[in-house]
């Protein structure tokens, strides 16, 4: 088995320990094991690229690193931590726009069905904030979340133009904010949340990371399926 594979077995192994922890709400195996979840997916990343003699997107690992570093922030309480979390991924959600936009999203962005994404993706977006506005301004965190939820729409609609894989990676990882968000603001709290934050966030930085890999075997020139449409928060 290929190192890279190996890797991404264990990114599986400590995730799925993660969503344990998460559901018997184990604070220590929370704080072990989701760390690792993002610099496994680097090293994934890192691996692959250099198996097929190319140098792994840097600005993918960049989104990484910063999403490691919000995770961190996030294991802590508090509205202090909170921020610095979405700051850190806000950084990510960047990294991730123009690394998509780097390879061509403008202009795939311009031809049909794609053309439509930017208008649905605005559209949930301002749906989500109108739902959840309320409960954000009482938390004081109305105004940051909306700018957040600018750049991960953002981010989400050109993840589309990169493969099927990336697209809908990202649209996971938009319900995954989607989850906290709504908890934050106290309007929904389905039951299993922390496991469903996870699951959705693992399985769409995974995504995303594996599209950018599958991606780079694709000869120039050569059109990539995209994700047509978002999976629904």
């Amino acid at each position: 088995m290929p190192r890279s594979r190996t890797l991404l077995v264990v990114f599986l192994v400590v995730t799925a320990a993660n969503l344990v922890a998460n559901a018997v709400d184990s604070g220590v195996a929370e704080l072990l094991t989701k760390p690792l979840l993002m610099p496994l997916l680097a090293a994934y990343l890192w691996r692959a690229a250099t198996e097929r003699g190319a140098r792994p997107d840097r600005l993918v690992l960049a989104a990484l690193a910063c999403s490691t570093a919000g995770d961190v922030a996030l294991l802590a309480s508090g509205t202090g931590w909170f921020m610095a979390g979405m700051v850190c991924f806000l950084a990510a959600h960047v990294c991730y726009l123009v690394a998509f936009t780097r390879h061509g999203a403008a202009t795939r962005l311009r031809r049909p069905p794609l053309v439509a994404m930017p208008l649905v993706y605005a559209v949930l977006t301002v749906a989500a904030l109108a739902w959840m506005w309320a409960g954000l301004t009482e938390a004081g965190l109305a105004v940051p979340v909306a700018g957040y939820a600018v750049a991960l729409a953002a981010m989400a609609t050109t993840a589309v133009t990169q493969g099927w894989r990336v697209g809908v990676g990202a649209a996971l990882f938009l319900g995954s904010d989607l989850l906290i968000a709504a908890g934050v603001a106290d309007v929904a709290q389905p039951p299993g949340a922390p496991v469903l934050v996870m699951a959705t966030y693992a399985a769409g930085q995974a995504l995303i990371v594996i599209g950018r890999v599958a991606r780079a075997d694709v000869p120039p020139g050569v059109a990539v399926t995209p994700a047509v449409a978002p999976a629904a928060p």
